[in-house]
């Protein structure tokens, strides 16, 4: 089974995450972490001169799966912890001698020192871990170093000092060796470094922003900036606690329900450690309801009769289960210990759900952009519209705006290699009367028609536009006035319920076509409406944004000059807010969780 790279690659996000190459039989041959998953999983399909070990692998993938996290720290956590489960042949494993390694703070000294440590806790001290790579402590203890300046020379070396060393030159410590601070301030220090690392970060950080806010005031600006700094490192070694517990079996498990389709995603962790995911596709939609989704998956999945899996004592889900104590009995039966479901969950478990929500929307829409799939699909949508061939390319419209401020149309196109981004184009509408939908379709399609007649693009098979009868007729309208032919209009008009599967498509002659909510050309509809709400509505928030003020900030709902403030306070600036987390951004004063999902979502659309 060879590997359809191009179709895979269409759809994969830019976002940092974890990657596994697969094998014909779903082994993984490689783990890797990156940045930009599209960009260094495209690196590896690329016609460009490869070595001979790269091509060796490419040669065998049959399959390629992601888990998408929040920072390029959290993936490097996770593509390490995935490396130890599992050694894939193409990855450079080095000796593991099966214990993890902890950071050591040698508080019986006079001036304690800050260690990498490995093997038995012998020595007198505090010791915090485990974590999951020596790469992974050597990065932490590098941070800590700069934000709390404790030493990490050895003893031999701290005691024979007459002058400070390069390391406080660089500012990586505070000279004790050569009494240049007090013994209580260094104690200080350290005592800071034991609470961020015994997970009081929220006290420690409270206590650097005031010291930051202080120096502010007092016009020392460069020592301002430097516990800015402090705090920004400190941010980054916080990441850990989201892909490395200390303990547990768990298994988080997401439903993603869209208008085009259906992915459930079970995420596993053993030992505190997140192992990888699995993707399941149902080939019927089981109901509307994501609950009785999950509910009809957790039993077919854990209760089967031939299933070998070894059950966690804990589940977590996206939403609400029917039935949820006899589900829970069933499980715990089968275990033969407590088994626990969850859907209301905060910290380290909230943020492993929000990976796997990322996760499960990404390998959703690579699923739906498999050949196959999109074969199928439009197959289906030329016989549900007794077309003479399949369309060969679409062309759907949408309108965004708030109350008829800064109005954007959509046009988004796909061809039988699923959506064509490269095509699409976002119109500013200006001159209509706000709020007038009817007036900002004329404008959009006068536009783009008129580029299409002189050579821009082809003409599509089929034009959707997404509303009802009057968005149609505007179209119709343009259409004959342009004297443009041959491209069949269909208007996609949401239910009474306006629920995703009872759309009814509208025919030029005023007619409806009313297709089975299962109905693979229906889902291809509701995949090409949905993508051209999404990129108009993008459109218009960063249009809205701009005209309001140059801030990425104040064009969200609810973000006022107070939440601003306090939002560039706790992270140092709008750079550090947008590589935030939604998690992290929950954390700041006057921050819900509900606005922290929306104003992540609003920063990175």
């Amino acid at each position: 089974m060879s590997f359809d790279a191009s179709n895979f690659l269409k759809s994969l996000t830019t976002k940092p995450g974890v990657y596994r190459m697969l094998d014909e039989a779903g082994e993984v041959l490689y783990v890797g972490k990156a940045k930009n998953l599209k960009s260094r999983v495209s690196s590896y399909f690329q016609k460009t001169a490869k070595d001979s070990k790269t091509m060796a692998l490419v040669a065998k993938i049959c399959d390629v799966t992601v888990t998408v996290t929040s920072s390029e720290t959290e993936a490097l956590l996770l593509e390490q912890s995935q490396i130890k489960a599992w050694r894939p042949p193409y990855n450079i494993i080095f000796k593991d001698d099966k214990s993890y390694p902890y950071i050591y703070i040698s508080t019986d000294d006079q001036y304690p020192r800050l260690a990498f440590h490995r093997g038995a806790q012998k020595k007198k001290g505090r010791y915090f871990g485990p974590f999951p790579s020596a790469y992974s402590v050597r990065d932490s203890l590098n941070v800590l170093e700069k934000a709390f300046l404790v030493r990490q020379c050895e003893d031999s070396y701290f005691k024979n000092r007459s002058r400070p060393c390069l390391q406080y030159q660089i500012k990586r410590c505070s000279g004790p060796c050569c009494d240049l601070i007090s013994e209580s301030a260094y104690r200080d220090d350290v005592n800071s470094a034991m609470k961020f690392l015994a997970g009081k970060s929220a006290e420690v950080m409270e206590d650097y922003r005031s010291r930051m806010d202080a120096a502010s005031e007092n016009l020392e600006f460069e020592r301002a900036a430097s516990y800015r700094d402090q705090i920004q490192h400190l941010r980054k070694i916080q990441e850990q606690q989201y892909v490395v517990g200390a303990g547990g079996d768990i298994d988080v498990i997401h439903a993603e329900l869209t208008a085009s389709g259906l992915c459930v995603l079970v995420m596993f962790i053993r030992n505190g450690r997140m192992l990888g995911n699995k993707t399941f596709y149902p080939s019927n939609r089981l109901d509307e309801n994501a609950g009785a989704v999950l509910a009809a998956f957790l039993a077919q999945f854990y209760l089967d009769d031939a299933t070998t899996l070894d059950l966690p004592g804990e589940i977590i889900v996206n939403q609400a289960l029917p039935e949820k104590t006899l589900l829970e009995a069933a499980l715990t039966e089968r275990r033969g210990r407590k088994v626990s479901l969850r859907d209301r969950v905060r910290g380290t478990r909230a943020r492993w759900l929000e990976i796997a929500s990322n996760t499960a929307k990404q390998s959703l829409g690579s699923h739906l952009a498999k050949r196959d799939n999109l074969d199928a699909r439009f197959k289906s949508l030329q016989k549900a519209l007794k077309l003479p061939a399949p369309p060969k390319r679409l062309e759907c419209f949408d309108i965004s705006h708030t109350q008829g401020e800064a109005t954007v149309a959509s046009c988004v196109v796909f061809n039988e290699g699923g959506p064509l981004k490269s095509d699409y184009r976002r119109f500013n509408i200006d001159n209509i009367t706000p709020g007038d939908d009817y007036a900002a379709m004329d404008q959009a399609l006068r536009r783009r028609y008129a580029r299409i007649k002189k050579g821009e693009a082809p003409l599509p098979d089929l034009l959707l536009i997404d509303g009802g009868k009057g968005q149609l007729t505007q179209a119709l309208r343009v259409m004959t006035e342009l004297k443009i032919t041959g491209v069949r209009i269909i208007g996609v008009a949401k239910g009474p319920t306006r629920k995703a599967g009872l759309e009814s498509l509208i025919e030029i002659d005023g007619s409806e076509l009313v297709l089975d909510a299962n109905d693979p050309g229906l889902h291809l509809i509701q995949h090409i409406r949905d993508e051209s709400h999404r990129f108009a509505i993008t459109g218009h928030r960063a249009r809205r944004g701009k005209s309001r003020t140059e801030s990425q900030l104040d064009g969200i709902d609810g973000v006022g000059p107070t939440r601003r403030r306090n939002l560039l306070r706790y992270f140092g600036g709008i750079k550090q807010v947008l590589g935030a987390s939604q998690e992290e951004l929950s954390k700041v004063e006057g921050i819900s969780q509900k606005l922290a999902e929306e104003i992540y979502g609003t920063l990175h659309r």
